[in-house]
Formats: C-alpha cells, sequence, structure tokens
C-alpha cells in the first residue's frame, strides 16, 4: 500500500475510498447546466450552480435548488471523455430513486 501512495497511484477503481476522494473532488466545481437522461432523451433538469460535498454528501445545486444528494461513499463519478464535465450515479434522496444517473457539465472543470 505505501508503494502505491508513494507513486501517486490511487486505490482500486470502485472502492470506497477512491469513491469517496472522487466526490470530494468535486467540491466547490461551478457547473453550466445538469442533465438526465430519461426515456432515451437527454433532459437539461438545471442550469448554473455549483457541486458541494456537505457532512458526508455530495450536493449538486442548480437552479436555486438541490437537484442531488447522495452519500459520497455510495455514488459513482466518471469523467467525460470530451473533459468538461462528470457522470453522477448513486441513490438519490431529491428524488427517492435508488439508483439515479445525472451527467453535470462544469463552466471550468479541474481535476483534482
Amino acid at each position: 500500500m505505501k508503494f502505491r501512495r508513494f507513486f501517486g497511484l490511487s486505490d482500486r477503481p470502485g472502492s470506497k475510498k477512491d469513491r469517496i476522494r472522487r466526490a470530494n473532488a468535486l467540491h466547490g466545481q461551478t457547473i453550466r447546466y445538469v442533465a438526465e437522461m430519461r426515456d432515451g432523451i437527454e433532459t437539461i433538469v438545471g442550469r448554473g450552480g455549483n457541486a458541494s460535498v456537505r457532512a458526508g454528501e455530495l450536493l449538486i445545486f442548480s437552479s436555486n435548488e438541490v437537484i442531488f444528494r447522495s452519500p459520497c461513499d455510495t455514488v459513482m463519478t466518471a469523467d467525460l471523455l470530451s473533459g468538461n464535465g462528470v457522470v453522477v450515479e448513486g441513490p438519490d434522496s431529491v428524488s427517492g430513486l435508488s439508483d439515479r444517473t445525472i451527467t453535470v457539465y462544469f463552466v471550468d472543470y479541474h481535476k483534482h
């Protein structure tokens, strides 16, 4: 384990520690818009806002309301190939869905 940390290698992808680290990396990012795939059609569910981590939960604020709220250790994130956002998947307490997937596009995305 020390060997992996020394060379800057991350933990196993998908592990609890990796999910928490990736969710914390989104904290403070400014959102351009948030989209969700519904019935094969991508729908914009919010514009503007930011991503925040509070009390161990990832919160996506957009259009002056919380769009997505999930514990950091259960949320999975994947960077878009374009480099301007992430796909966020996990249980959402706002909509009540046990598995919700949204795409968050950032104004100026900086990976940590």
